[in-house]
């Protein structure tokens, strides 16, 4: 068998062995297991808040598991060793099935899911949410929240932090899914931090820092007054010879630029007309305007003669 149909083969398995033990073991509130295979056999842990409910009297019940596991999972010489949990509140599968059967003995959602979040933050837990999906009061189904503290939803810590257990509540309307997650206290999350306040700095800091040490600013601006003035005065006098400086290349700089355009508008050749077309206009209508006036005053001139010849010839009458 390939790797790939051997991962998902022990995958499959293992769900139906979680299946198996849910069934058969919930009224001892099954809390989980672990299974690792072994040169001597398949290793299982089981976790239940009543340990003895799932050996039975004498063990007969685990003698009935450990069959049961051989005949229907086929597996080797199976091991079976029971842990009782310490706190059940804390175990997301436990208070999962807790809340179902609440539920289902006609306990009200809300009132249950309240009370169950605050048990759970009761016994210490950074974080909690409850979610309840299904028709919880009508024949619409929707999806009520319950939370309380931190709760991490994505990422590594989701899965390797947050415990998450799930559970089912079969109503007369329909089944109710109930769905745990729970951040156990004490677990370490990658944005925590600690302030030591009693610790010494030095012996946190490496040989290679000590060794490349740089003096405070209290000592560095620490020193003699005559050797700081001596450099306030340098940098004064550094920065006037600057400013001057800058100041000659800018003179500098002004008059080559104007030298350089001077001999540019030299080298072109200009060529300046005579007379303008303005002036020659100004001559034309100037020897016009006399024309005019001569042919008026000859033309008075004329009349001035008729009419004295007139009054001649009259006298003569």
């Amino acid at each position: 068998m390939a790797d790939e149909h051997q991962f998902i083969e022990n995958g499959l398995q293992r769900s139906q062995i979680d299946e198996f033990f849910a069934k058969e073991l919930g009224r001892a509130g099954y809390g989980g297991m672990d299974v690792a295979k072994t040169p001597m056999g398949t290793q299982i842990v089981l976790k239940a808040e009543k340990p003895g409910m799932v050996i039975g009297k004498g063990g007969e019940n685990i003698r009935k598991v450990t069959t049961a596991l051989e005949d229907k999972f086929n597996l080797e010489d199976p091991q079976i060793d029971v842990q009782e949990v310490d706190e059940p509140d804390l175990n997301a599968r436990i208070v999962a099935d807790r809340l179902a059967n609440a539920l289902e003995r006609g306990w009200y959602f809300r009132k249950a899911g309240h009370t169950t979040i605050d048990r759970i933050m009761e016994a210490g837990a950074l974080g909690a949410e409850i979610v309840l999906s299904g028709k919880v009061t009508g024949a619409r189904s929707r999806v009520e929240k319950f939370n309380r503290g931190y709760i991490k939803h994505n990422g590594e810590p989701a899965e390797e932090v947050v415990d998450h257990g799930q559970g089912v509540a079969v109503m007369k309307l329909g089944t109710i899914g109930v769905d745990v997650k729970i951040i156990p206290p004490g677990a370490e999350l990658p944005d925590d931090f600690a302030v030591h306040e009693d610790m010494d700095p030095e012996e946190l800091v490496p040989d290679a820092v000590e060794a490349n040490e740089v003096e405070g600013v209290e000592e560095l601006l620490e020193g003699e007054p005559e050797a700081a003035e001596a450099v306030d005065e340098g940098a004064e006098a550094a920065a006037d010879e600057a400013a001057e400086t800058e100041a000659d290349l800018d003179e500098d700089v002004v008059e080559e630029v104007i030298e350089e355009e001077t001999a540019d508008v030299a080298d072109e050749d200009v060529e300046v007309p005579d007379e303008s077309p303005i002036e020659e206009d100004l001559d034309e209508l100037e020897a016009d305007v006399e024309a005019e006036a001569e042919e008026l005053v000859a033309e008075m001139d004329e009349e001035a003669d008729a009419e004295s010849e007139d009054a001649d010839e009259g006298g003569d009458a």
